[in-house]
């Protein structure tokens, strides 16, 4: 069993710092045990943690590195990381919830994502450009430079991934950052962070603080020293931290929320589609921004897709993480299990059909039975409107394409989408119609580091992974020189 210190400390210039600040408990969602205090980082803090990454950056430790040193030194990272994948995913399992197995893989995709990016750092690149410029000869071409200092304020779902994603890019363009993980698992945030000083990783140039959004993060988003933010959350909560970062000027990237779309075609195989939407909707307990969560079945499918559905939902076993057992964990925490449970409670009474689920089987631990609805409107009920972010599916019939892709389409959010079809024509069809950031056909969605990530509408502003990522933590500089 992983070690896990009862007094969590932030991680600031290559040391954990003992604070004199109150806590917050880091529970084990499926025993509700306390595993930990974790300190809370007030304004004061988060300035100390500032400092180190401004200094780190002035005093070049990182920036002025030679790419393939940053290169060599990520790549470390990630081996180090590897090494540890099994206390990294134990303590997952305990802070969050998730499936050992699944906790093993985002470990890996973690790890995957370092690997990927330690690659950039040699591959950061300007354009030479031609201008129309009278007196003389000109030479023209732009540069790219690290943004400075990043703020980053992650996720509570998929936390070692997170930090991988938002730290990895940042890093392999030469910034610096100040990292918030979520109140809810801030344990493998803080058990990389000590895994960086094994990598060699200089002071400063990844700094750990934790706590609240309201204290912790908004001191973040107001220090004058932080370039960047990065935030990856509920769109409400984006909505706040982008008008804060806009009043200051700064630049920010906002991966978001979304209520997102299943279409299923008639000449879908529908040997596949009841276990692949399954599976896009009840991994990570339906606490994947992802997550296909509004299922459009044509009618004459509808009933015995529905039952086929079911049938998988009624057969995985609730339980905890570490018991191999177990197909469905417990959502993150109990706040979050009333949210879900009090949307669960509205679809209810409003008069939804619940073909299977609904309800909560143990005394103790935050569980949610994987719950499916049916014949919901898509307009009028909360269940089919907005983001409950648990194992929760809304399923409703369609009339013929173009209803589908109205009622797909019907949503402020924009995040992603799946496309069930043999057809290859209308899968492009739905492609161009479908307003989402990500879509995959004949698969739930899935992340790739090569494969950007964002969203349309209410579900964010630019995207995360790929090389769009490098233009988000770069600096574009133009430079003419006349001879």
């Amino acid at each position: 069993m992983t070690t896990i210190n009862k007094l969590q400390a932030p991680f600031i210039n290559g040391k954990f710092q003992q604070t004199s600040t109150s806590t917050i408990p880091a529970i084990n969602p499926a025993t509700e045990e306390v595993l930990a205090e974790v300190s809370t980082c007030n304004a004061a803090i988060v300035h100390e943690a500032v400092q180190a990454a401004h200094q780190a950056l002035a005093n070049g430790k990182w920036s002025k590195l030679l790419p393939n040193q940053r290169e060599k030194l990520l790549l470390d990272y990630a081996r180090i990381i590897e090494n540890n994948e099994a206390d990294l995913a134990e303590l997952l399992v305990l802070e969050h919830g998730k499936l050992l197995v699944d906790a093993k893989k985002e470990v890996k995709a973690a790890v995957n994502c370092f690997r990927y990016y330690a690659g950039f750092t040699t591959k950061i690149k300007g354009d030479t450009l031609e201008v129309s410029l009278s007196g003389g000869k000109h030479f023209a071409f732009t540069k790219r430079e690290p943004v400075g200092v990043v703020g980053a304020i992650a996720p509570w779902n998929v936390p070692i991934m997170m930090y991988a994603w938002k730290i990895a890019p940042a890093l392999a363009c030469g910034c610096t950052v100040v990292f918030k993980p979520s109140e809810e698992t801030p344990l493998t945030a803080l058990k990389l962070a000590a895994l960086s000083l094994e990598a060699n990783i200089p002071e400063g140039v990844i700094n750990i603080v934790t706590g609240t959004g309201v204290e912790t993060g908004q001191a973040i988003i107001n220090h004058p020293l932080v370039a960047k933010i990065t935030f990856t959350g509920s769109s409400a909560t984006g909505r706040i931290i982008g008008q804060n970062a806009a009043k200051l000027l700064k630049k920010f990237t906002l991966e978001l929320g979304g209520k997102n779309p299943v279409l299923v075609l008639e000449d879908a195989d529908f040997s596949k589609v009841p276990a692949g939407v399954a599976k896009g909707i009840f991994y990570n307990q339906g606490q994947v921004c992802v997550s296909g969560s509004r299922l459009f079945l044509p009618k004459k499918h509808f009933d015995n897709t529905l039952a086929d559905m079911a049938a998988i939902a009624q057969k995985m076993p609730l339980g905890s993480g570490l018991d191999a057992t177990t197909k469905l964990g417990p959502v993150v925490s109990k706040g979050h299990f009333k949210k879900v449970m009090s949307y669960i409670e509205q679809g209810k009474q409003d008069k939804m059909e619940v073909v299977s689920g609904g309800n909560c089987p143990f005394d103790k631990g935050y569980f949610i039975e994987p719950t499916i609805f049916a014949n919901v409107d898509n307009k009028k009920v909360s269940i089919s409107e907005e983001e409950i972010f648990g194992p929760v599916i809304v399923a409703m019939p369609y009339e013929d394409m173009e209803d589908l892709i109205a009622k797909a389409n019907d949503t402020p959010y924009g995040l992603s989408a799946s496309i069930w079809t043999q057809n290859m024509s209308k899968a492009h069809h739905l492609i161009d119609k479908i307003k989402a950031g990500i879509i995959y056909v004949n698969s739930a969605v899935r992340s790739d580091p090569n494969l950007p990530l964002g969203g349309y509408k209410q579900s964010g502003i630019g995207r995360e992974l790929g090389d769009t990522a490098i233009d988000a933590y770069t600096e574009l500089k133009s430079v003419c020189i006349s001879y």
